[in-house]
């Protein structure tokens, strides 16, 4: 438990103090290499609970703060994204360096598609006031930027980086990697 209060505060952290960009694009945050090494090292369900919790709370704040073009359907939306990174990257851990770089990259085309689908089907059915004559290929278009996500692939060797410093306090707290 004490692992994912600590985690789950990091990543919100990290969410919060991030780089803003105009919508619908929203941020760069600095919590991919943290949750990417995190599932690494702690496994499935721990990093599954901290990424979820400290996702929702991280772009909570955004929200509430009133960071501009921040809505309240973010919030699940990246827990949504994020959360099933854990698993992804997770079942990769014991697997060598190279399986866990591709899982990250999947984990990373998984968050970008779980993004992108839902808001090309709030883009095309005139949800957040787009009105209902958009069409199918009108709401690709708005939800198109989602692909920006993938910029989080410059974070995998980051997240190597974390994983090779902070593998052998992990392991001596008992999580075998």
């Amino acid at each position: 438990m004490a692992l994912v209060i600590v985690f789950s505060s990091l990543i919100a952290v990290s969410t919060f103090l991030s780089f803003k960009l105009p919508p619908p694009l929203g941020e760069i945050t600095w919590a991919p290499p943290i949750y990417m090494a995190l599932s690494v090292l702690a496994g499935a369900y721990p990093s599954f609970a901290a990424i979820a919790l400290g996702s929702a709370i991280g772009e909570g704040l955004n929200v509430v703060v009133g960071t501009p073009g921040f809505l309240p359907i973010w919030v699940p939306g990246m827990v949504w994204a994020r959360a099933p990174e854990a698993f992804i990257i997770a079942w990769a851990r014991k697997k060598g360096n190279r399986v866990i770089v591709l899982s990250m990259v999947l984990a990373t085309v998984f968050e970008t598609l779980a993004f992108f689908f839902p808001d090309w089907v709030f883009y095309t059915y005139g949800l957040f006031q787009y009105g209902s004559s958009v069409s199918a290929v009108t709401g690709f278009w708005a939800a198109f930027p989602d692909f920006g996500t993938l910029v989080d692939l410059a974070y995998i060797p980051v997240a190597l980086i974390l994983i090779r410093a902070a593998g052998p306090a992990f392991r001596r707290l008992g999580f075998d990697q």
